[in-house]
């Protein structure tokens, strides 16, 4: 469609982010109007359909989910852009599964929000949408707030349902095979079975086996028939991790049941049928192995219709406080133990760790401290050698980690606000640290902080107050 002038409606209950979007579309030549809520927007629908529909997914009343799936049944149909600052799978899966033409995370730069607008209305605006939707319990472990994980979660959300074959890269504990259920779960054969397969895990001469099957008698030791993986999969959803560890007659083998979707099993004379959707994930660098003739490029073409790249933890240091916390509670809880935390310096040190088992690595670690802590608060001390050492030792290192997790934990939280919080906190700090040092002699702590006697005075009123109003 000719998009100059294009009506283009924005929900959401965030006045801020209806009127800076709203300007940014005006000064784009699109014509905005804005909603506070979906009930008004839908009410609005019967007198007037807008070219394009910007919407929040969670506001007070109908969700943007609930406006998404009204609008699929809407003639004529028109695009719909989601926004949210609560990324994850299931909401970005069922955003496009409801036929979401983009999903952006907030906080998302303008610049993006106008080109998303202009390709979604360069679309032809007869595509179907689905009208209903299904609820899916979000996998509690693919957590994250990072740019990277929010990326992975519109990745999972735009391939789940389209029934592509998937190759998942990331190193070993990054979390390949969550991402490989949520694939399952988020499409049209989540209620078919999810097998997963580890090929490193299972001895070359025993793989053919596991795979395909087998008859009775096929081999020595082959006391009854076998069903391979693929069979156990028909309808849903194989999962092959470390598929570069595959041997090269198998990966032969594997090529051919992918390219003609049958297969015979070992010793076998009768042709098996499986409808089945690969996905596979390694850790390795498959594009140099086909260079090195250590795996088939066509078979990794086959394999590799769409990549997703799991990054490691290292590489999204952010969400390290809301992960540990997160395995923290329910390591606590499978143990039955009393409430465990960890205090904003271990935080600190578990951010600055490099992580080198990933995610993985950071769950057992979180299974240990709840068994072995024996308070409740986890402190730097009760941590391993290896993570206290990484932690950087230069001047003021340790207080700014600790402030960091301090403001990635009340972020997480959703708290408002926290500059003052901090700010108040920082003075109390200093003060009483000043005055410790100094036995109490305002003058001299005062200078020892660069301040007058008389501002040293009034910040300790200040403070004073606010910790009664506090108490």
């Amino acid at each position: 469609m000719n998009e100059t002038g294009a009506t283009i409606w924005i929900v959401d209950d965030d006045r801020a982010v209806r009127f800076v979007l709203a300007a940014a579309l005006r000064e784009a030549g699109y014509q905005p109007r804005e909603f506070g809520d979906a009930e008004t927007a839908l009410a609005a629908l019967a007198d007037a359909t807008p070219d394009l529909l910007f919407t929040d997914v969670r506001m007070p009343g109908a969700s943007g989910l609930r406006l998404l799936e009204r609008i699929a049944a809407h003639e004529p149909r028109f695009a719909v852009i989601v926004m949210s600052a609560f990324t994850d799978v299931a909401s970005t899966a069922s955003a496009y599964r409801l036929g979401a033409f983009d999903y952006l995370p907030k906080p998302f730069d303008l610049d993006q929000a106008v080109a998303a607008a202009r390709r979604a209305l360069a679309q032809p605006r007869n595509v179907a949408t689905a009208t209903s939707a299904q609820d899916h319990a979000e996998d509690a472990e693919l957590i994250g707030r990072s740019p990277g994980m929010r990326e992975l979660f519109r990745a999972i959300g735009r391939v789940a349902a389209s029934g592509l074959g998937v190759l998942i890269t990331g190193e070993t504990g990054t979390g390949k095979e969550l991402v490989a259920r949520a694939l399952h779960r988020e499409s049209a054969r989540a209620a078919r079975p999810f097998i997963a397969l580890n090929t490193a895990a299972i001895p070359a001469e025993l793989l053919e086996s596991e795979l395909f099957g087998h008859e009775l008698g096929a081999f020595t030791g082959a006391a009854r028939r076998h069903a391979g993986r693929f069979e156990q999969a028909d309808g849903g959803t194989l999962f092959l991790d470390e598929i570069g560890d595959m041997p090269l007659a198998l990966q032969t083998r594997l090529l051919r049941v992918l390219a003609a979707g049958e297969f015979y099993r070992i010793g076998g004379r009768e042709l098996i049928r499986a409808d089945v959707r690969v996905i596979a994930a390694t850790h390795q660098d498959l594009d140099a192995k086909v260079a090195r003739g250590e795996f088939r490029a066509d078979l990794l073409h086959r394999l590799d219709v769409v990549r997703v790249h799991l990054p490691a933890l290292r590489e999204r240091r952010e969400d390290v406080p809301l992960l540990a916390e997160h395995f923290l509670t329910r390591a606590v809880a499978a143990v039955g133990s009393a409430a465990k935390r960890f205090s904003p310096a271990a935080l600190g040190a578990l951010r600055d760790y490099d992580w080198p088992g990933n995610v993985r690595q950071l769950e057992n670690l979180c299974r240990r401290l709840a068994v072995l802590t024996p308070g409740r608060e986890i402190g730097v001390g009760d941590l391993p050698p290896a993570i206290v050492e990484s932690v950087p030792q230069n001047e003021g290192a340790g207080w700014s980690t600790a402030l960091r997790a301090w403001a990635d934990q009340r972020l997480a939280t959703g708290a408002e606000n926290i500059h003052a919080e901090a700010h108040a906190e920082f003075e109390r700090v200093l003060l009483d640290a000043a005055l410790a040092a100094h036995g109490g002699h305002r003058q001299h702590a005062a200078t020892s902080l660069g301040l007058s006697r008389n501002t040293m005075t009034r910040k300790l009123g200040s403070s004073r107050r606010k910790r009664n109003r506090v108490d």
